[in-house]
């Protein structure tokens, strides 16, 4: 196969590349770029208790890291408390058990919020860790307009991929938009929202659904905060996309730029934004979890030393590599020294960062670039035929797409079209090499579950109950939450018990089946 000038008939240098920093931000957001400013290395960690990633984080941020990003575990990103029996068995296991203000306290303890930016992978209850993370740094002395960073804060992804939601889809799009109200007007710095395709991806879409399906609930989260009242370039410029960094290079970078492209379209022209700001897709990138393998563990850091590449070739503004041992368990610190290196490497030895989109002009690349836009354009027409992208949802047409593609995939590996390299290609057949693996101990969760219920028992119960009162009036005046959910933190009400105020009024949302 062979690219020439003839697979990019009527390309425009200027419409359809144009330089760096400017519209469509095809080569990137910024004129110059990694020689202006490396992307920030932010390694995705926490498990077991507050005190067990707190030590993670400081050890990350000696060895070069330059930004946090919080995992939490799934009773954590599911509204449950650490000693609610629904519990049993997952606290701190795919990520740190959160139950109070107190355990923030600790999670960041001797780490200066102004000085740090970070990201929080949290969608269900991200108000409140948010509310958490704003009156921890009260505490620290520090005010909202200074913090930097990040919430997930992308429900619509729960519903199509990734099944960590609570509430049903209007009410929480109502929460998603109350936080970004709040943060336009009190945390200039915050970026509200991380629209994501990586979950997306990582349930088995392909490149170009990744791509559409995320613009699509991009677009979606646009349209219901206009439909707030706030005027888009008040709220645009803040808004950010988590995306997925798979195996293959060249159309992982194109995926990338056309990314950056068709929003800077969508923006101008479907929701007439004027500020230039507003225009530009900023993204987060994290390499693919679901291309690691058990069988041969150590090919993943080759995988991830690649996606990596092409994240930072795409032009990402932040990224996190992958572990790895994260077949096998939580990555341990060994492992995820290694990681940070590879985009340490990147960074200072190849010298990649010296240009700005070095793959620009490539016959192959342009053309790659354009094609997947088009695709991503198609389904973005079928989305819209739907009725958006919650109407889709709830008529399952993306958990339809995803899990045909899926079966697809699955279906090649297994009848070796698709070759993963130490699986069924090139595998070995001797014994498997024994590796040192993180668990989490029971000692731990026996300690988190032990602080909550201290909390609980010196806590002031009655300004516990008046502010969960407060919250659930106001949750029925339709009122913005933040600023009550932040009451209900200052006074140490447990994650879990502001999850259930909301349940009374929100009820809870049930998946219909798809066959």
């Amino acid at each position: 196969m062979i690219f020439t000038p003839d697979d990019l008939k009527n390309f425009d240098y200027e419409r359809d590349l144009g330089k760096p920093g400017e519209f469509p931000f095809t080569r990137g957001i910024y004129p110059t770029m990694y020689a202006g400013r490396l992307w920030t290395m932010r390694q995705y960690a926490g498990f077991g208790t507050a005190e067990e990633s707190n030590k993670r984080y400081r050890y990350l941020l000696e060895q070069g890291q330059t930004g946090l990003s919080v995992a939490f575990d799934l009773p954590t990103q599911m509204g449950y408390d650490s000693d609610d029996p629904i519990a049993e068995g997952e606290v701190g296991k795919c990520g740190v058990a959160i139950d109070t203000l107190k355990d923030m306290e600790i999670l960041f303890n001797k780490i200066p919020l102004d000085k740090v930016s970070t990201s929080m992978t949290i969608n269900a209850t991200a108000a409140v860790l948010l509310a958490m993370y704003i009156v921890l740094a009260e505490k620290q002395g520090i005010g909202p307009e200074k913090l930097r960073g990040t919430v997930q804060n992308d429900i619509l992804k729960e519903y199509i991929a990734r099944g960590t939601y609570i509430y049903p889809p209007e009410p929480s799009m109502r929460l998603t938009v109350d936080i970004i109200e709040f943060c336009s007007e009190n945390l200039p710095k915050w970026n509200t929202i991380s629209v994501s395709g990586y979950h997306i991806r990582e349930a088995g879409a392909t490149a170009v659904q990744e791509l559409a399906f995320t613009l699509a609930d991009g677009i979606a989260y646009v349209q219901a905060v206009i439909d707030r009242g706030l005027d888009i370039d008040t709220f645009a410029p803040r808004l950010s996309f988590f995306f997925n960094a798979h195996n293959n290079l060249f159309e992982e970078i194109a995926k990338f730029r056309a990314a950056r492209r068709l929003w800077a379209k969508i923006m101008r022209n479907q929701f007439k934004a004027k500020n230039p700001l507003s225009w530009r897709l900023r993204f987060h990138t994290q390499t693919a979890g679901s291309t690691l393998t058990a069988q041969e563990p150590r090919n993943n850091a080759i995988r991830v030393a690649y996606q990596a590449l092409a994240a930072v070739l795409g032009g990402t503004q932040s990224l996190h590599t992958n572990s790895f041992d994260e077949a096998l368990s939580l990555p341990t610190t060994e492992s995820v020294r290694l990681a940070l290196r590879t985009q340490q490497i990147i960074a200072h030895e190849t010298g990649v960062p010296e240009v700005v989109d070095p793959m620009g002009g490539s016959y192959y690349l342009e053309s790659l670039t354009r094609s997947l836009e088009d695709k991503a354009v198609e389904y973005l027409k079928k989305i819209e035929a739907l009725g958006g992208a919650i109407k889709a949802i709830e008529k399952g047409y993306f958990q339809r797409e995803i899990h045909l593609s899926a079966y697809k995939y699955q279906k090649a590996v297994e009848e070796n079209k698709i070759g993963v390299v130490g699986v069924n290609k090139f595998s070995d057949s001797q014994k498997s090499e024994q590796y040192k693996i993180l668990k989490v101990k029971d000692k731990a969760v026996a300690r988190q579950k032990s602080r909550l219920k201290k909390i609980k028992a010196m806590r002031d119960k009655k300004k516990v109950e008046q502010s969960l009162e407060r919250l659930k009036n106001l949750a029925v005046s339709g009122q913005n939450l933040m600023e009550p959910i932040i009451e209900c933190v200052r006074a140490y009400a447990t994650l879990g018990e502001i999850s259930k105020a909301l349940k009374e009024i929100f009820g809870e949302y049930e998946e219909k089946p798809l066959f």
